[in-house]
């Protein structure tokens, strides 16, 4: 983990040193899809907020554990007035819980002066004793607490992997977005070298008195019409690439300024199709998504709330008992003496007559759980169609691919046929102008196509949680 966290910081290191040059330099970096994602999960805030509220959960946990951590401590209540002592009590006791809601106790006792009360046994005593709610053995507050903290927990990995997707989803949109511009900004940069170099030969051929100038102004109309579209893609794919920069964060939380010296990488973008998932499989593996796992963990903190809830319905019984010995040395036959003898008992039994407030509070925990319920079947139902809308989307996408690529190869045939006859006299410029019209048009369609394709590829990964 620590060197594929320092590969992609030397990674992004290199791009912020790209994004600082001078303006005169002539040097490119390309940023790929998966630099650009993982830079994503190291440093976006987002991504670093949703692995703090992880951390929190975590630190939730180790607090409810702490119900069940040994105690110790002492009491000392001491009196003395006109040179008379009248009492002075002294207890250290040890305090140990235990996972069924029992707690062990253990302590001493000095107990001296002239007005003590009078069940107070005076002089140094010991004790070993229990403490037993008995209608708290099969559950408690403390154990529920737990339980709950680590459902939430558990909760909220699924929670920080959601944020995460829709962090991808939202991040990758607009990767594929930036890509799209820059792929339509270089196609129309590319009509204008071809249409400089038509200018040129127009005139070349005006000059020696092959062509009207008519043909000129046609050309020089062409290029101008070329420059408009230039600029126009220049500033969308500059747009692109400041919304893509609102991802794109340093290790210390600072944000990084875009310049125009880092460009996609469009071997992937042109990669398409080959890559159809499949959906059944897709849909087998809905159970495992974090929004339907995150429900269910919340299922179950509810369920733990209704069976304390329950506990309210059974009477209140506690149960203690201390075993009591002279001194702080027990004798080595003290069995039979301390249980014929010397010992504490005790016992405290509660119970409302009505019981309204205890059945009002585990009502509403049971109705909270089928609403819970409820909740899972509908979230469950709307990923599944989600799945299937974007999987349906993919393949009528992928179709219009193929005919589209078909239609431009064929356009640019016949433009370069065109071109040929233009060149050898034979044709004229406008119908070449035509040609090439068309050319560009579906070169610019299959372009928005193919970022469609990637954007409708992400959305069905992002509906299965699973980028």
């Amino acid at each position: 983990m620590i060197k594929e966290r320092s590969k992609y910081i030397l990674v992004f290191i290199s791009l912020i040193l790209s994004f600082c040059a001078k303006a005169n330099d002539s040097t490119r970096h390309i940023l790929t899809k998966d630099d650009f994602v993982n830079i994503i999960r190291l440093y976006h805030p987002i991504a670093k907020q949703a692995e703090l509220q992880v951390e929190r959960a975590k630190a939730n946990v180790l607090q409810s554990r702490g119900s069940f951590d040994p105690e110790i401590g002492t009491t000392l209540d001491r009196k003395t007035f006109d040179g008379k002592l009248y009492y002075s009590y002294f207890k250290p006791e040890l305090t140990i819980p235990t996972w069924y809601g029992i707690d062990l106790k253990a302590g001493i006792e000095e107990i001296v002066g002239g007005r003590v009360s009078t069940e107070s046994t005076i002089g140094q005593t010991s004790f070993i004793g229990i403490k037993v709610p008995a209608n708290q053995l099969f559950f408690d507050k403390r154990r529920a607490t737990l339980r709950q903290a680590q459902a939430l927990q558990q909760q909220t990995t699924e929670e920080k992997k959601l944020a995460v997707n829709n962090l991808l989803f939202d991040g990758l949109a607009a990767y594929w977005n930036w890509t799209e511009k820059y792929c339509s900004y270089k196609i129309i940069s590319n009509a204008v070298a071809v249409g400089e170099e038509r200018v040129r030969f127009v005139k070349f051929e005006y000059e020696q008195g092959l062509r009207p100038a008519i043909d000129t102004i046609e050309a020089i109309t062409q290029l101008q019409t070329f420059y408009f579209q230039e600029s126009a893609m220049l500033l969308a794919f500059r747009n692109a690439g400041m919304e893509l920069s609102n991802y794109l964060w340093l290790e210390n939380n600072t944000p990084v300024e875009w310049t125009d010296y880092i460009l996609p990488d469009t071997t992937e973008f042109e990669r398409v199709i080959s890559k159809m998932p499949d959906l059944s499989t897709l849909i087998s593996t809905l159970d495992e998504h974090p929004k339907l796992r995150s429900i269910s963990y919340k299922m179950s903190v509810l369920e733990l709330e209704k069976k304390l809830k329950a506990q309210s319905l059974i009477p209140k019984l506690s149960l203690s008992g201390n075993l009591l010995s002279k001194g702080y040395k027990y004798p080595k036959d003290a069995s039979m003496v301390l249980l014929e003898n010397n010992h504490k008992v005790g016992i405290s039994f509660a119970m409302p007559l009505f019981l309204r407030d205890a059945m009002g509070a585990y009502n509403a925990a049971k109705l909270k759980i089928q609403e819970t319920d409820l909740e899972l079947n509908n979230a469950r139902l709307q990923i599944e169609n989600k799945t299937k809308s974007y999987y349906n989307e993919l393949l009528a996408v992928s179709q219009q691919l193929i005919i589209i690529t078909s239609s431009n190869i064929n356009f640019m045939k016949l433009y370069q046929g065109e071109r040929l006859k233009f060149e050898t006299g034979e044709s004229s410029l406008f119908l070449l102008n035509a040609r090439q019209s068309k050319v560009l048009e579906t070169s610019q369609k299959l372009v928005e196509l193919k970022a469609k394709w990637q954007k409708a590829y992400i959305s069905l990964l992002w509906s299965t949680a699973s980028l």
